[in-house]
């Protein structure tokens, strides 16, 4: 994936009222306005892979570096179970439930002199239909749909999932456990929640090769539970067109239970030039 020269767009409150980019008219844009939406995280499961960071560095679109965790650099899939998503003051009974999955990497960058952090999102897969259809407008970022088959049993857990176009494929099995795995790069499972907390702005790929969408997770309350991994697929982590033989190999899981939170709509991400999103075959 080749680098481009992007910046955070600052979008005058004029032309924000319009919800038009007012760049060029060949990234002009309607730019989501969407209210602040609230629901329950009802299962979060983080599954996260240490990369060689110059292989991270060269699929990250500018202004995106790796970040990095004692010098390793970190990336992984979130899956994740939503459930009553609804505008912030609308009753709990309205809202939307779904299966949810996206491939992350954690990164940092500069905006007006001051380092910030967070990650960036190239695939999102979705059980529900209408994330699909309303991603990229209604829902920050592209959404593909994906069957997902779920179960969990006491501290057991089982969630794999296949998109309909056949690109990903993911299956992670595992029980709830004390300690992380010996091999992780994090000493201790308060210095993994810690950089994982810090990752709430989330910057998602879109139809349009020129902006990312972006979003920033707000949570209630925070707390982890690391999961023993008996088995992990990953259709995007095994594409050695992307990663490599050698330069990459699975970190921890981490589980997240009933977590009330909120989402909040960021600006986008806008590039002065097409982000070449390189290989799709895995995802």
């Amino acid at each position: 994936m080749s680098r481009t020269h992007c910046q955070l767009s600052v979008i005058p409150r004029d032309l924000r009222r319009l919800g038009i980019l007012g760049e060029s008219p060949a990234v002009a844009r309607v730019v989501m306005q969407i209210p602040v939406i609230r629901g329950l995280i009802d299962r979060r499961i983080l599954v996260n892979f240490q990369v060689t960071p110059d292989i991270l560095a060269a699929i990250l679109p500018a202004p995106f570096r790796p970040k990095l965790v004692n010098g390793i650099g970190m990336a992984g899939i979130c899956l994740i179970r939503l459930k009553h998503i609804r505008p912030r003051f609308f009753p709990a009974p309205i809202g939307i439930s779904s299966e949810n999955a996206a491939h992350r990497i954690a990164v940092e960058w500069d905006h007006h002199g001051e380092r910030c952090e967070g990650v960036y999102i190239p695939r999102r897969d979705t059980s529900s239909w209408l994330n699909t259809l309303a991603g990229g407008r209604l829902f920050p970022g592209a959404h593909h749909h994906a069957r997902f088959q779920v179960k969990e049993q006491d501290t057991h857990y089982r969630v794999a999932l296949d998109s309909d176009d056949g690109t990903t494929h993911v299956s992670v099995e595992g029980h709830i456990t004390s300690e992380l795995p010996a091999g992780s790069v994090f000493r201790s499972l308060n210095e993994a929640s810690d950089f994982f907390a810090r990752g709430s702005i989330g910057y998602s790929d879109t139809d349009n090769p020129r902006q990312l969408d972006g979003l920033e997770l707000r949570s209630f309350h925070w707390h982890i539970k690391p999961l023993a991994v008996e088995r992990v697929e990953s259709s995007f982590f095994e594409d050695e067109s992307r990663f490599p033989p050698g330069t990459v190999k699975f970190d921890c899981a981490l589980l997240m239970r009933r977590i009330e939170h909120e989402w909040h709509s960021r600006e986008p991400l806008v590039c002065s030039a097409s982000i070449h999103r390189g290989s799709r075959k895995a995802g």
